[in-house]
């Protein structure tokens, strides 16, 4: 898991804005086997929980062996958490799922987890009936992964929804795979929820935009990003669209939990509208050139020269009214230039420090939103530079 020390700076000034929050992570995993290159220890997951003080549902990351034993494990370091990890089981529709679910649930798993892309399925699966209808009845949360590599699963989610009105179906990564008309279906199917796994400010901003805020679950998908992250991109995106500190508190965590006890959601009322989301000209040319590097990156290409252009478009007059924002992006910048490699915790096919240069774009598409002590922040993050740990 990267370090997120320099993402704290960013993230204490939000929290004030938001007194008795709670955090709660609604997407985490550990594991040791995930084909994809990631692993995490219990103790990587809860030293990152522990930065910034939040809880978190957790299920074990892809295991090509089966779940059974995985599930054992999550279950267990979730007993020894001392109340900070909320075990979900995970199921693959060809081994027994419904077997396994009522397994795991008699021994405290608090929820389900379904993946169609690693075990290759739809949500309409026969063998997840009784799944459902496990959850229907026991009023269990089953989050499900909504983003890439998978078809459009939107559909089955509405109807699963529909006809199993006591089960709590989310969405992960903002339901991204579907996002561009399943918010209209929100409204008269309460128990669709998403989570905001996701790394894209635009998509996480059309979610607080459309979806209403009873309906959002703050998510980091560790360890594929940090609880600090998921915080600090949720909070910007929510503030600027302008949601209450009501809303922000069942988001960040509240509804999270209610879920988790298997009680009445909340509802928060209806969400902001698109007329909430703000494009400021200039500003959109610094986060276009901030998300071709993000691209880059992600394919292992260091982006000197869209970052070049990046910093170029930051500079628009000393009294122009973008003039803070812009110079916060430059920091975010500057910190990604010294953020060690070897504190990244990727595989090495990406380029390090995504994650300042997603959190730059977050910052150019949230000028609204309070910004740190820029003198503070580089104190901070210059220090963790060189101690490459956490607060």
């Amino acid at each position: 898991m990267f370090s997120d020390a320099p993402l704290i700076p960013w993230l204490r000034p939000l929290l004030e804005e938001v007194p008795g929050v709670a955090l709660l992570d609604a997407h985490t995993h550990i594991g040791q086997n995930d084909p994809d290159g990631y692993r995490c220890a219990s103790s990587e997951l809860l030293g990152a929980l522990e930065a910034v003080d939040a809880r978190a549902f957790v299920f074990p990351m892809h295991e090509p062996d089966g779940y059974p034993p995985a599930n054992d494990m999550v279950l267990a370091e979730a007993e020894a958490a001392d109340g900070r990890l909320f075990a979900f089981c995970r199921l693959d529709p060809a081994d027994s799922p419904s077997a396994e679910a009522r397994r795991c649930v008699r021994a405290g798993a608090r929820g389900i987890k379904l993946h169609p892309r690693a075990e290759g399925f739809n949500l309409d699966h026969p063998a997840l009936e009784d799944v459902y209808a496990l959850a229907d009845e026991e009023h269990l949360p089953i989050l499900c992964h909504a983003g890439r590599g998978i078809p459009a699963l939107g559909r089955h989610a509405v109807e699963v929804c529909g006809r199993y009105p006591g089960l709590r179906l989310i969405l992960a990564h903002a339901g991204i795979s579907d996002l561009g008309w399943i918010w209209r279906e929100v409204p008269s199917h309460p128990n669709l929820f998403f989570d905001t796994a996701w790394w894209s400010p635009t998509d996480i901003q059309a979610l607080f935009a459309l979806v209403a805020p009873g309906q959002i679950l703050m998510a980091s998908d560790a360890p594929y990003a940090t609880p600090a992250f998921g915080a600090t991109m949720d909070l910007r995106h929510a503030l600027q669209v302008g949601l209450d500190a009501d809303a922000l508190r069942s988001v960040l965590g509240g509804q999270a939990l209610r879920l988790i006890e298997r009680e009445t959601p909340l509802d928060l009322g209806p969400p902001p509208g698109p007329v909430s989301v703000s494009r400021d000209p200039l500003l959109e040319r610094v986060y276009s050139f901030l998300m071709v590097s993000v691209g880059q990156m992600f394919h292992g290409i260091d982006p000197q020269e869209t970052l070049a252009l990046a910093r170029l478009a930051c500079n628009v007059g000393d009294d122009a009214p973008q003039g803070p924002v812009c110079e916060a992006v430059l920091a975010l910048l500057d910190a990604r230039e010294a953020y060690d490699r070897g504190s990244d915790g990727r595989p090495e096919h990406f380029a390090p420090g995504i994650h300042l240069i997603v959190l730059a774009a977050a910052v150019a598409r949230t000028p609204d939103v309070r910004l740190p002590d820029r003198s503070s922040f580089l104190a901070e993050s210059s220090g963790n530079a060189e101690e490459q740990g956490r607060p």
